[in-house]
């Protein structure tokens, strides 16, 4: 039984795994002339993490616009998490609509596990306000460290 959610480390964990993801699909940039050429293909993405990681970005846009829709941030997070939406692989649109829906009703989804932003607020003895603050300023920082 978990007795107590960390909804931060997960949202973080799921910002940063997908944002990591998307980096590691990226082409790479083309070797220096001088740059000895190599023959090893790229290692694939296990489809499973690239659709993990979609769902989650799209349960965070969800849950970033309940905090904006009940004004405890404003729509800059929103904007970003869009914007890190668009460097993750697509995965199923169904999955991911559902994803969003479930964040766009306060319910976090990451992990496995499910929350609703009220109960981890409970739980770990502060309010949901503090809890979209929070979230708004990890996806700030993880932004501020992705190439333009």
């Amino acid at each position: 039984m978990i007795a107590r959610f960390a909804i931060l480390p997960a949202l973080a964990l799921g910002l940063t795994a997908g944002v990591t993801l998307a980096q590691e699909t990226a082409p790479a940039a083309p070797a220096a002339p001088e740059a000895p050429a190599t023959t090893e293909a790229p290692a694939a993405v296990p489809a499973q993490d690239s659709a993990a990681a979609y769902e989650s970005a799209r349960n965070q846009l969800g849950v970033l616009a309940y905090c904006q829709e009940q004004g405890h941030i404003d729509g800059k997070a929103v904007e970003i998490q869009t914007k890190l939406l668009a460097m993750i692989p697509a995965g199923d649109s169904a999955k991911g609509d559902a994803a969003e829906a479930k964040g766009k009703e306060g319910t976090v989804s990451a992990m496995g596990v499910e929350r609703t932003l009220a109960d981890a607020a409970t739980e770990q003895n502060t309010t949901e306000e503090a809890l979209c603050k929070q979230m708004e300023g990890l996806l700030q920082q993880l932004a501020s460290q992705v190439p333009a």
